[in-house]
């Protein structure tokens, strides 16, 4: 891939090297003698891909940064994307997709299953060659071993330790676990059963399977963060260039130019009309043949840029006479949000006997999923099939029919395997593209994002400047908390509005606090929209509010598990919306759980070390809502029997990699009450599933998981009443082939299925089943019920950090977390792992900055070396509202780490950041500032909690 031109565009493609100058290579591909003819400089991951259909190997970076192309060269490792084919004329290559034709990869591949180590699955190849490879020389490596050789391939799901232990127990060959009894699905450590194609590389991600005839779509985007655009006679340029099919601009869009994830704030145009708002914003889209569009310049197009003044930060687009992003939005701020209880605020902070405050600042923070944005679209008896990476397939054809002024219908969305998401994937972003160019063109078309363009233009997560006053009493009770949040929502609204309502509602914490406040901001600037990304605000709230909370506990000479759990809500205690749950409030338990090791790093943080090293301890609680905030969340899901006696699931919650698949599947089977095995998944396809709304905001197990569990009962009484029973008088269902038995207290009865008739979707017996939360929505104080499920945690992080140099090691994090329900605790497990790690890098290494870290060697994300020892426990409270009493758990298991590492670097070194992420240079600098350095020996009373 190309980097962007000043024009403005990334290719998406590698530019294709001269076909005159090929040569034929002979390869030896996992055992396989091939013949290819190519450029002797073309890459080895492009030959695989397009020529060799070993589309196992995956291409997320073309720069060497992410690994996941990682492939074996006469036995070693090698990044695909670096390698010349042409170094490789008979040479032996080794692809994922040679894996399991022997026993080591076996092995391999039932280990990865087995621990969980395949969440999304695009790092997966890279990681299992790179495994592949040690193996080969060290059968029984350690588990320093296997970092150092997976160090080179990124993965942004699973946190690594997953991985590393299954690599390391890779010899020992361990038998898959047996089935779980009928009943006992839920509660089990099921491998994921969409994990056999994760690790053998047959996964289709959105640049797989593509229609190797199809357009190619290179978008044109603007060089500058605000500026004029003059378009020049496009026409004439196509009639110029021969393979040039068409340039796509605004006034192609035969429907309205704009989209939006929340509808009547939706503002983000298809191609910007007159004036772009952001650096990377599409002005146009040329569309023709690969050949041509790939190797094409931009720059060649008659399109003008004029740069215009732009406000890039919160402070200047609040300033009096800023140049104004939207004009029908008084200075800049896009929405505001509130909840307030208890009286006024100033006056019980003043009244309060310790009170503590502090002001503290995120920057951008780039979601990084390995799998750039990829799809294509086609034509399908009249109707736009779009095929592509994202997590809402049915807010994206209603978006899509609104462009392509096609009713709903006329919109088929088929959502493939998505390499990673976090919430960037909720928004729009190349599917217009490819949707409008096949409806001119009527052929196929196809873009891939490269590494910049998917990092320049996608959203964020929002920038933000909180400050939050806290009071206590003498006795350590919380008696008043004010919180201001301004976050820079960027040029478009995106989850602006989403984001500036939750925090309010979560900025308290969960503890119970008679009197509070809570104002926000979204702001706009010229910046990249910023969206949703793991948490919608409340990871940057809670570093505030558990930073200040324990200054509060550091004045009041409190314990600060101590302080917490004085101040914990537990059933019956209303939160700061006037709601009180009776079940499913675990925060108490998982602080409890904490305990023994919260004394023992105390301890073990008082013992001397030298003069630069100083060890610390640090502890910081969440909650967080599971779903969209007092608003309507329905999902829906579809069960049915088909002839041969197996239970389809219409699964249209989309999994991208937190194992919704799975965890639907084994609430169906015990709601049903058949074995697991007999459930076929039918994944999420807008002709063929029904909505399950997005993949967001924790919703999928709860929300999705209700409407599994009524579809499985509804189910379940018609099977009864197939055989002539009901629900209540069967013992139990048996599913053969073409045959259902239902033994029931009146005795057997069989029915022959292929006798039914079918319907189309080819079932003989059919349910659907939707569920909505039940919420009460927030007055004009934010007072009512906007989550009718909270999960609950606590994390504890041990470090030492150098004051030397400002660098922070962390040596060990144990999680506690209410899940209600683990479904399947190892997906559990994955996900508190996979979300401390991006934790540990929004508070130690990730800021995006526009221009300057728009790839993977600029912009760092946790490696495998980064993350420490994480212990996950897990609290079953059990919710009165969740499936079998589960609860979401994806977006919690972030929210702490930031805070938890601030509060040990204070218990360390008696120093409070207000900055993330804390890089050693601001790090050094505060410690400078605070006169901290090797020969400073603090008095442990002052950091000692």
């Amino acid at each position: 891939m190309s980097a962007p031109t000043l024009s403005g565009a990334g290719t998406g493609e590698g530019a294709p090297l001269a076909t005159t100058d090929a040569v034929e290579l002979a390869l030896v591909v996992d055992g396989e003698r091939v013949l290819v003819r190519a450029h002797p400089l073309e890459r080895l991951s492009d030959v695989l891909r397009a020529r060799l259909g070993r589309e196992g190997t995956k291409v997320g970076c073309d720069a060497g940064d992410c690994g996941a192309c990682t492939v074996l060269v006469d036995g070693a490792p090698l990044c695909a994307c670096l390698t010349p084919v042409g170094r490789l004329d008979g040479r032996r290559v080794d692809t994922v997709e040679g894996l399991g034709e022997e026993p080591t990869g076996r092995a391999l591949q039932r280990a990865f299953l087995r621990h969980g180590a395949a969440q999304c699955g695009f790092c997966t190849p890279g990681m299992l060659m790179a495994a592949r490879a040690l193996l080969a020389d060290t059968p029984t490596p350690t588990t320093a071993e296997v970092e150092d050789a997976l160090g080179g391939v990124l993965c942004r799901c699973t946190g690594y330790r997953s991985i590393v232990d299954a690599v390391c127990e890779t010899h020992l060959e361990l038998e898959d676990a047996p089935a779980p009894e009928v009943g006992k699905a839920v509660g089990a450590r099921v491998a994921r059963l969409d994990g056999a194609a994760k690790v053998s590389g047959s996964d289709a991600f959105g640049d797989d399977g593509v229609d190797p005839a199809a357009l190619l779509v290179r978008i044109v985007r603007s060089p500058h963060h605000r500026a004029r655009v003059d378009l020049g006679d496009l026409a004439a340029f196509v009639a110029s260039t021969p393979g040039v099919e068409r340039v796509l601009t605004a006034a192609d869009v035969p429907g309205r130019n704009v989209h939006g994830v929340i509808p009547p704030f939706a503002d983000q145009p298809v191609f910007a009309e007159g004036e772009t708002r952001f650096l990377g914003e599409a002005v146009a889209a040329v569309v023709g043949e690969a050949d041509v569009v790939a190797r094409l310049d931009l720059a060649r197009l008659p399109i003008a840029f004029e740069e215009l003044e732009a406000v890039l930060d919160p402070v200047a687009a609040l300033a009096e006479g800023a140049p104004r992003v939207h004009a029908g939005r008084a200075g800049n701020v896009l929405v505001r949000g509130l909840v307030e209880r208890g009286g006024d605020v100033d006056a019980a902070l003043a009244g309060a006997a310790v009170t503590a405050e502090g002001t503290f600042t995120t920057g951008f923070v780039e979601h990084a999923y390995l799998e750039p944005e990829a799809g294509w679209a086609r034509m399908e008896d009249g109707v736009v099939v779009v095929q592509a990476t994202t997590q809402a397939p049915w807010m994206d054809r209603e978006d899509l029919a609104a462009i392509l002024g096609l009713p709903l219908e006329g919109v088929r969305i088929v959502p493939t395997a998505v390499g990673g998401g976090f919430g960037s994937k909720l928004d729009l972003s190349l599917q217009p593209y490819v949707a409008l160019a096949t409806l001119v063109t009527g052929r196929p078309t196809r873009i891939r994002y490269d590494r910049i363009e998917s990092m320049r233009t996608t959203t964020k997560r929002h920038p933000s400047s909180i400050t939050v006053r806290a009071g206590a009493d003498a006795e350590g009770r919380l008696v008043a908390v004010d919180v201001a949040a301004d976050f820079d929502t960027g040029a478009y609204a995106s989850w602006g509005p989403t984001v500036a309502n939750r925090v309010p509602v979560h900025a308290s914490g969960p503890y119970h606090v008679p009197t509070y406040r809570a104002r926000s901001r979204a702001i706009h600037t010229h910046q990249a929209p910023s969206g949703a990304f793991r948490g919608f605000g409340v990871p940057q709230a809670t570093i505030a509010q558990e930073c200040v909370y324990d200054e509060l506990a550091l004045a009041l000479g409190m314990d600060a598990l101590e302080f917490r759990l004085r101040n914990a809500l537990t059933a019956g205690s209303p939160t700061v919306t006037g709601q009180v749950f009776e079940t499913g409030v675990g925060y108490r338990d998982c602080l409890e759980a904490l305990r023994p090791w919260w004394e023992r790093a105390r301890a073990r943080a008082g013992e001397a070390t030298d003069g630069a090293r100083r060890r610390g301890v640090g502890l910081a609680g969440l909650w967080y809502g599971c779903g969209n905030t007092a608003l309507p969340n329905p999902s829906t899901i579809k069960v049915g029997l088909d002839p041969e006696g197996r239970v389809r699931l219409h699964q249209g919650a989309v999994d991208i990699g937190q194992g919704s698949n799975t965890v639907m599947a084994q609430i169906l089977a015990d709601a049903l009450g058949v074995p697991l095995e007999r459930i076929v998944l039918v994944d999420a396809d807008t002709r063929h599933t029904p909505d399950a709304g997005k993949t967001s905001a924790s919703r999928q197990t709860f929300v999705s998981g209700n409407a599994t569990h009524r579809a499985g009962r509804a189910l379940a009484h018609e099977l009864a009443r197939l055989a002539g029973t009901t629900p209540d008088d069967v013992i139990d269902l048996g599913l053969e082939r073409g045959r259902l038995s239902v033994r029931s207290t009146a005795g057997l009865v069989a029915v022959d299925l292929a006798a039914l008739p079918v319907d189309a979707d080819g079932l003989v017996v059919a349910c659907s089943a939707t569920y909505d939360p039940p919420t009460v929505p927030l007055d004009e104080h934010g007072q009512g019920e906007p989550y009718a499920v909270y999960g609950f945690g606590a994390q504890l992080v041990e470090l030492e950090v150098d004051v030397e140099t400002g660098s922070i090691a962390l040596e060990r994090i144990v999680a506690a977390y209410d899940v209600g329900r683990a479904i399947n605790p190892t997906l559990v497990e994955g996900q508190i792992e996979g979300g401390i790690a991006q934790g540990i890098g929004l508070a130690l290494m990730e800021e995006w900055l526009p221009g300057r870290t728009d790839n993977l060697h600029d912009y760092l994300i946790p490696t495998i070396g980064d993350v420490p020892e994480i212990v996950s426990i897990l609290v079953e409270s059990g919710d009165a509202h969740g499936p079998f009493g589960a609860k979401g758990v994806g977006e919690h298991t972030l929210i702490p780490t930031a805070p938890a590492i601030l509060n040990a670097v204070r218990d360390a070194t008696g120093v409070r950041l207000r900055r993330v992420p804390a890089i050693p240079s601001r790090v050094l600098e505060a410690l400078r500032a605070a006169g901290v350095g090797p020969s400073s020996h603090p008095d442990g009373s002052e950091r000692r909690r």
